[in-house]
Formats: C-alpha cells, sequence, structure tokens
C-alpha cells in the first residue's frame, strides 16, 4: 500500500510535461505557418526534435554523521532532477524543471524573452539571485551538501532558517537581466513574491533582488547581491523567537564576493549578511577546486555561519575531498566535512556521492 501513489504520481507528471511539449509544440507550428512553411505531419516531429530539449540528472550517495543529535548513517537519493527547455521563437524560450527524488514537486517554470543581447526579461518561478552561489546548478557545484551554511540559511535552501522555510532557493517573480559592455558587465534585478516555490505570496509585499557583478580579466569576476523585504513566517525559530508563524517581519540580505577560475584552479568566495527583525547574521565560505590530473579534483572549502552575532551562535565546517569527473558531467566524490560548533558539540561528517546526467 506504501507506493499505491506511484502510477498516479508518474501519471500526473507525464501529464504535465506533455501540456509543456503540447504547447510548445503547436507554437512551433504556429510560427512554421507565419513563415508560410508547408505543413507535413513529419514537419511536426522534426519541429519537435529541434526546439525541444530534455535534460536531467540523478544524484546519489552514503551519508554517515556522528553528530549526537541526529546521528546518520544512511544510503539515499539526493536528488532526481528532469528539466525539458522549449524554443518557441529564436527569441523567446519556455523551461520546466521537476524533481523527482523525496518530495517530488516543481522546482522550476518560467517563460523568458530576449529583446536585446543587454536586455531579457524573465517570468515564472525560478532560482532567485542573490549570491554567487545560489543561482548555480548542484550538477556543477563542488560540495556535495551543494551550498555554503550561509547561502543555505540566507537563500532559504535547506530550511535551516524555519522562518524562511525549504524553498530551494527559489521563488516568484519577474525578473530583467541582461550582459553589457561586451560581457565586462552583467545585472540581474528581479521583484519576487518572498514565499519561495508552488506557494502564493502571503503577505501582499514584494521583495526586490539585484545581482550586479564586473568581469575586469577573462578569469576573474568580482560581484555583490541583495534581497530586501519582508518575510512571513511558516514555522518558529529559536533564533528569533518573538516572530511567530503567520507574522510579517522585516527581511533583508547581502553579499560580496568574488570568482577566479584558472586552468590548475577555480577558487569562489564570498561574504554573506542578513537581518531578520532585530536579529542579524553573518557568514563567509572560501571553497577551491584544484584539478591535480585531468578529470580529478582537489575539493577543499573553509565555510562559517553566525545564525546569530549577538549570541555568536556560529558553526564552522572545514571540508576536503576528491572529485573524479569519469564521463561528462558525470562524477564521484569522497568528501570529509569537520563542523566545529561554537554552543554544542563538533562532529564528523563523511559523504560519497555519485552524479550521473544526461
Amino acid at each position: 500500500m506504501k507506493n499505491a501513489g506511484l502510477p498516479l504520481f508518474f501519471h500526473k507528471l507525464m501529464k504535465k510535461l506533455l501540456t509543456l511539449l503540447l504547447a510548445c509544440t503547436l507554437l512551433s507550428v504556429a510560427s512554421a505557418q507565419e513563415d508560410k512553411k508547408p505543413s507535413k505531419p513529419g514537419n511536426v516531429v522534426n519541429t519537435l526534435k529541434e526546439r525541444i530539449t530534455l535534460e536531467g540528472y540523478v544524484q546519489v550517495g552514503y551519508t554517515y554523521d556522528d553528530l549526537e543529535t541526529a546521528k546518520t548513517n544512511t544510503f539515499e537519493v539526493k536528488r532526481a532532477i528532469l528539466m525539458a527547455r522549449g524554443r518557441i521563437t529564436d527569441h523567446w524560450f519556455c523551461y520546466f524543471m521537476y524533481s523527482l527524488a523525496n518530495s517530488p514537486r516543481i522546482l522550476e517554470v518560467y517563460t523568458e524573452y530576449h529583446f536585446l543581447p543587454g536586455l531579457s526579461v524573465r517570468l515564472g518561478q525560478f532560482k532567485t539571485m542573490y549570491t554567487m552561489e545560489n543561482p548555480m546548478s548542484p550538477s556543477t557545484l563542488e560540495l556535495i551538501n551543494v551550498n555554503s551554511q550561509a547561502v543555505n540559511y540566507l537563500a532559504g535552501y535547506n530550511g535551516s532558517d524555519p522562518l524562511y522555510g525549504s524553498t530551494t532557493g527559489r521563488d516568484m517573480g519577474l525578473m530583467v537581466y541582461g550582459d553589457l559592455f561586451k560581457k565586462h558587465l552583467s545585472y540581474k534585478l528581479a521583484v519576487m513574491n518572498g514565499q519561495g516555490i508552488n506557494l502564493k505570496d502571503k503577505n501582499h509585499q514584494k521583495d526586490i533582488v539585484g545581482n550586479l557583478s564586473v568581469n575586469p580579466l577573462e578569469w576573474l569576476t568580482i560581484g555583490g547581491s541583495f534581497s530586501i523585504g519582508k518575510g512571513c513566517a511558516v514555522a518558529l525559530s529559536e533564533v528569533n523567537p518573538d516572530i511567530r508563524i503567520g507574522d510579517s517581519y522585516k527581511r533583508n540580505r547581502w553579499a560580496v564576493g568574488m570568482k577566479m577560475k584558472f586552468k590548475a584552479l577555480d577558487f569562489r568566495t564570498e561574504y554573506l549578511a542578513g537581518k531578520d527583525g532585530h536579529v542579524k547574521s553573518e557568514g563567509g565560505y572560501a571553497t577551491a577546486a584544484v584539478h591535480v590530473w585531468p578529470h580529478i579534483d582537489v575539493i577543499a572549502s573553509y565555510d562559517y555561519f553566525n545564525k546569530d552575532k549577538a549570541k555568536r551562535n556560529k558553526q564552522t565546517n572545514y571540508v576536503a575531498g576528491l572529485q573524479w569527473w569519469f564521463y561528462p558531467k558525470c562524477r564521484l566524490q569522497v568528501q570529509y566535512t569537520r563542523c566545529d560548533r561554537k554552543l554544542s558539540a563538533d562532529s564528523n561528517l563523511l559523504q560519497t556521492q555519485l552524479q550521473v546526467r544526461f
């Protein structure tokens, strides 16, 4: 009886995907008719192949954690993601992303139009552009835990901030973005609900999210980002006990950082800060991937976060590991993390992960 809902779930998923594909196909056919090209059954199939791109990846692994209050020793499916991209015209696109693992749900669904090389507009549900790290895919990030502690908390990625909830770093809204001056300057500016994925805005106030990055050299990117607005608390938090479920509270964040990319090294670092009501938090990370051998990287990361600066509720993670890219976009990772906590016991985390992407 436990798996009785699986056939219905996959039926609903396939129905959603087929609806998306059919919509894009009809738009493609309409576009072809506008060009006054003869319409034949074979042309529809060819149009579908040309205009619809399907991708996906799976991450499975093993986790051992000796944290006294949450000991873990398990194999697990971390992510199973399916993506569909539709090209309606040369300037108009649509995108769909669905998570099949753990809590199946729609992650992203949006449409965007590229007016000019320096001006595009996106409408729908997508990653917020706060921080350098949050917009990046888990299939390319170095850490098995994906983001740093500060990004996980301040971007609402994994629910470590109960007030914000687990939004996977995504939200609903409208964004304008583009690259200027031969891609030496990139900007993103969005108006978002601030409530996370698959939910309507609960306090009717919008968040403003901005991101600006400069690329003075081919190997160097320097940037900053912010998110300002009012959140609506979805759960209680020990860090901020004065805010009750359903309360609107001031939720502001900002970050500055840089990325460097060389033949032998990829390096990324950021400093992040936030304020929820009257509680201030801050954190930072520095992550490096050293390419010591073809397709083999040594991973090292320093990652700290303080949920409440007044109480010095700080945790520092030291990460070391290896990853082997045994096939394009496919890798095997092993990582050790030492978790140093200021107000509670330290712990050790050992993880392995296999990623297959198509």
